[in-house]
């Protein structure tokens, strides 16, 4: 299979113009160094949970807080399936998608 000079032309400059972005200096590129932070990313300082939060993150469990949800406390600033509504239907066990929440049984 041959190509058209056109086509041959257009990869050369995709090729060309890919490896000029790669070099640029002072761009950050992600994924280059993934154990090092770009230089002014944001940073959190703190992690303030309130009252709401924590009762948001216990929805449908029934006081007190079993021992195997004192993670909580710890819980920064990151994505846990943990404190937010799943699936529904039968396996909706805390009551997320209910008008009102109902403790797990």
């Amino acid at each position: 299979m041959q190509l058209s000079a056109s086509v041959r032309a257009l990869v050369a400059i995709v090729f060309l113009a890919s490896g000029a972005l790669v070099r640029a200096e002072g761009v950050f590129i992600a994924g280059l160094q993934p154990d090092v932070r770009p230089a002014g990313a944001p940073a959190i300082a703190a992690v303030l949970h309130d009252d709401d939060w924590q009762v948001k993150a216990l929805t449908g469990v029934e006081p007190p807080a079993p021992e195997s949800l004192r993670w909580l406390a710890d819980q920064g600033e990151w994505f846990s399936p943990f404190i937010g509504p799943g699936m529904t239907g039968p396996y909706d066990l805390r009551g997320w998608h209910t008008a009102e929440a109902v403790p797990a049984q």
